[in-house]
């Protein structure tokens, strides 16, 4: 216990402390219309199979709350909880559980398994796994196929060897056109070629993460899965879940839209309910992580 509050002692600002930080984040719940806390979303997902936490990645407050939830499912549903990540990649499966089963050391995890530079952000979720005997996967693609898919369009993606595609969905890969291309374009500010390719590589993300959770599912269906990406890929339940949705329609997802609110201190809530189950929005005046 004192290791994971050492480790959570990293995932906020020094000059924070812990009974501060509710100061610093407000829940919203969508359908209720009301205000809530992190353990009503734990109730709730009595009801669900996958949690989607959609995280702006420079947010300290918004990592703090995805360790808090991670504990609660954890609590909740002891040696039924998984976590999905974007911040690791399918192919490097094998060293995150080499180091989960405490094979490997942390430093040859971290090189090994290409963790981002933000890693100790979420330390305390892999370390908590590491501790509980809890399930973590790694759900992105590897940057060598994405940037593949960049250069050359989804279409390079038939040229991989067979052991190489093992780590990848099912092609094609959906490129979920509609509001989805719409939003993407609008955030890249402009259309065009280069831009249908970059369109591309998002889906590619999207669908890898989608088929990372389905597989997982499918052999654990009484298990609480918890998924951690940027909030692009969540937010609107389009990308990442609306992929998951498309190729299981009998998985049942809610999801977390969490960023740093120029209004937090009096929010408008409608202005953000398409985004989410819950809407989390946080102090934008709180340091960030990096």
């Amino acid at each position: 216990m004192k290791r994971i509050l050492l480790i959570l002692s990293f995932l906020v600002p020094l000059y924070l402390k812990a009974q501060d930080i509710k100061k610093h984040y407000k829940i919203f719940d969508v359908k209720k219309k009301s205000l809530v806390t992190l353990d009503d979303i734990i109730r709730d997902m009595q009801q669900a199979n996958v949690l989607f936490f959609g995280e702006e990645h420079n947010d300290s407050i918004g990592h703090y709350l995805e360790a808090e939830i991670f504990k609660g499912l954890a609590k909740a549903y002891p040696g039924k909880t998984a976590l999905t990540m974007e911040m690791f990649h399918t192919d490097v499966q094998p060293v995150i559980n080499e180091y989960l089963q405490n094979i490997i050391s942390e430093k040859n995890f971290i090189k090994e398994a290409r963790a981002w530079n933000n890693y100790k952000d979420y330390r305390i979720m892999v370390e908590l796994a590491k501790q509980q005997n809890l399930i973590v996967i790694g759900g992105n693609a590897a940057a060598r196929y994405s940037n593949a898919v960049t250069r050359e369009g989804l279409s390079v993606l038939e040229k991989l060897p067979a052991a190489s595609k093992s780590f990848l969905p099912k092609l094609p890969v959906d490129t979920a056109t509609g509001r989805y291309y719409d939003k993407f374009m609008e955030t890249l500010g402009g259309h065009g070629m280069g831009s249908m390719k970059v369109y591309q590589t998002q889906n590619f993300w999207d669908a890898t993460m989608a088929w990372s959770i389905n597989n997982f599912y499918k052999g654990h269906k009484n298990f609480k899965i918890f998924q951690v990406n940027g909030r692009f890929h969540s937010d609107e339940k389009l990308g990442t879940y609306a992929q998951l949705i498309k190729i299981n329609p009998k998985i049942k997802a809610l999801n977390i839209s969490s960023f740093a609110a120029d209004d937090f201190e009096n929010p408008n809530w409608e202005k953000y309910t398409a985004l989410g189950d819950y809407i989390i929005v946080t102090d934008p005046k709180v340091k960030k992580t990096f």
